[in-house]
């Protein structure tokens, strides 16, 4: 709860800052009437809506694969707000000028309506809650928001005569500053919004998306002082809106990240676990049997030696264990997790592990689970089956690339028939899950060598 209160007043803080600093920006503005613009930049104007198009369709198809996962209505909302966001740009900012066009008329009135569509559906996800029954939802909305888009495109056409100019060389009309001044209210609505969900729930999505919404409202704050009148003019609002997209993209994308790597502990967890009820349960059992056995008159000679063995085996399951447990929690760090394994794996002088860690390789949380199960499955293989004495583990950097080494002096085996090994195959599906390629060279008599090259 301390923790969630101190994460929550620095943003607070933060937040108080960049307020501080756009207002201020916003004062200049206002003290210079002559520097408002907006500026005739046909080129940097279809530079802007570009960018404001690609960063738009990038945070919808991070929203839709969140939504994927969760099915909550807030990815859902969002989802519909930044695909409405990309759709009218690309439909009625970029493609009317294309051939070297303007955008008309009903073009630019039916692109106001369609960001206010798109700032509503923002604006209204952090006031939502539960979640949809299946991910088909997502295309309905999507289908659905497609057609409103045609029919305001259709009723701005029909209305063209009716509705104001958007000259530079007129005064903005009325109508134009309204729809501005809605989207600056829905923007405050959206920081007061994601503000009270970061509290609630603590989620850094939220965090960032305040953020967004921050630049976003004083975006339209400037637009209302001085919104372009034709797509080939620029302002200050355009350059803070496409900020505030990034924000956005920024905070979708650390959400993305976080949750992939939740999932990835969840399965590292879930796969300790079933290694517990194989290898652990199995030796408890083991000394439990033998401990009946006693009880039950057996000659204490031949069965106290069984039951040593196994309790060994119980407890240094239980060390791997959780060991595994902690490096996938993140509690242990990397290096100091696997050397404490190999001391325990080695404790007993059937195997000598040279391991090196090189301090210039960088690992991933989601890389540093799969390649400490990598490492300990290759080891235990060497263990049980190549009767080896020694194994050596380098996890570094060659020729630019980060690799991961396991070498022993065993007896090898022939690649043709040993391949189809579940030890081999779970090493290898480790290795795709984190983009690594892999490689096994061995042969009779020769050894073995493991190499796992990590995707840069």
């Amino acid at each position: 709860m301390r923790l969630a209160r101190a994460r929550y007043l620095a943003w607070v803080r933060d937040e108080l800052v960049l307020v501080g600093l756009l207002a201020a920006a916003l004062v200049l503005f206002l003290a210079e009437p002559g520097r408002r613009g907006p500026y005739d930049l046909p080129s940097l104007r279809l530079f802007l809506d570009t960018a404001v198009l690609v960063v738009s369709v990038i945070v919808c198809v991070l929203a839709y694969v969140r939504f994927t996962v969760d099915r909550r209505t807030f990815e859902l909302y969002l989802l519909c707000g930044f695909f409405v966001t990309a759709a009218t740009t690309l439909a009625f900012s970029i493609a009317p000028v294309l051939d070297g066009g303007s955008v008309g008329r009903s073009e630019a009135w039916a692109a106001i309506g369609g960001m206010l569509a798109a700032g509503t559906l923002i604006a209204a996800a952090p006031f939502t809650s539960g979640r949809v029954a299946t991910t088909t939802h997502a295309f309905a909305a999507v289908a659905g928001l497609t057609l409103f888009l045609y029919a305001l495109w259709l009723l701005c056409r029909a209305l063209n005569d009716g509705l104001p100019q958007l000259d530079p060389g007129h005064p903005q009309p009325d109508l134009l500053t309204a729809a501005v001044g809605v989207q600056a209210l829905l923007g405050l609505a959206a920081l007061v919004g994601f503000g009270f969900r970061y509290q609630a729930h603590g989620e850094d999505l939220d965090r960032w998306l305040a953020f967004g919404a921050t630049v976003w409202l004083f975006a339209e704050l400037h637009a209302v002082l001085a919104a372009p009148l034709s797509s080939e003019y620029v302002s200050q609002s355009d350059f803070l809106r496409l900020l505030s997209y990034g924000v956005l993209l920024v905070g979708v994308w650390r959400a993305i990240r976080a949750a992939e790597f939740g999932r990835v502990v969840a399965e590292e967890r879930a796969r300790v676990a079933r290694e517990i009820h194989d290898g652990l349960a199995q030796y408890l059992f083991a000394v439990s049997t033998q401990a009946s056995l006693l009880a039950g008159g057996a000659d204490v000679a031949k069965v106290l030696p069984r039951l040593q063995e196994a309790a060994t085996a119980a407890q240094q399951e239980a060390r791997f264990a959780v060991l595994a447990l902690s490096s996938a929690g993140g509690s242990a760090q990397f290096d100091s997790a696997l050397t404490r394994y190999v001391e325990f794996l080695t404790a007993d002088g059937q195997l000598d592990v040279d391991l090196e860690i090189e301090r210039a390789v960088e690992l991933r949380p989601d890389e540093q689970i799969e390649i400490f199960r990598i490492v300990q499955e290759s080891l235990a293989n060497v263990r049980r089956h190549a009767n080896a004495r020694h194994a050596t583990v380098l996890i570094g950097v060659r020729d630019g690339q980060r690799v991961v080494r396991i070498i022993d002096d065993g007896e090898g085996f022939d690649e043709e028939s040993e391949s189809r090994g579940q030890g081999l195959r779970n090493i290898r599906s480790r290795a795709a899950a984190i983009g690594g390629a892999f490689r096994l060279v061995s042969r009779p008599g020769g050894g073995t060598s493991l190499e796992v090259v990590l995707r840069a």
